[in-house]
């Protein structure tokens, strides 16, 4: 079976818990400090706007795409944050940009206008994958983090995804999108 690219489920949640630990425990990549278990992702998972996304090869789930608000306030509603996580067996083989390419896509189909990352500094790979998908940096938040013994500067990159108009259709759920009318 080939490797494909499909929504995560809650059965996905304790895979998807162990691949972001080591980036939580061993990394700055991530700024939590306490990895989270299997149910706060599933918590995390439970919005019906904010797809999360895997790379599963047959059966086995290799990374993820998340999504989440860019702030509480409403007036961010059609502004996402991202991250993407990949097992370190899984990089270097082009599934970041597969699995980051598909999450832009049922963004876009969703309605969402904008996308931003925010990326732990440095990290070539990552900046790498979001530019080739047309992400541009947006900004430099200096020192902003402290984690294992350091300040680490937080790049912002950011794609639109769509015009911004005068008259916004809300961000439509992405299971309306799957399932046949």
């Amino acid at each position: 079976m080939a490797v494909s690219i499909r929504l995560a489920t809650p059965d996905d949640a304790a895979a998807i818990a162990a691949i972001y630990r080591p980036y939580v425990e061993d990394t700055c990549i991530s700024f939590e400090e306490d990895a989270p278990d299997a149910d706060e992702i599933k918590q995390r998972m439970a919005s019906p706007v904010h797809p999360w996304l895997v790379v599963d090869d047959d059966g086995r789930v290799l990374g993820y795409a998340s999504t989440s608000p860019m702030r509480a306030r409403r007036a961010y509603r059609w502004s996402v944050e991202s991250g993407i996580y990949l097992d370190s067996a899984a990089q270097g083989r082009g599934l970041g940009r597969r699995l980051l390419a598909a999450h832009l896509e049922l963004l876009e189909r969703q309605g969402f206008v904008t996308i931003i990352a925010g990326i732990a500094l440095p990290n070539e790979a990552s900046v790498a994958v979001h530019e080739k998908l047309g992400f541009i940096l947006s900004g430099i938040e200096r020192g902003v983090g402290f984690k294992l013994g350091q300040w680490v500067d937080v790049g912002r990159w950011q794609r639109d995804l769509a015009p911004r108009c005068a008259t916004p259709q809300e961000p439509r759920p992405y299971e309306r999108l799957l399932t046949p009318a």
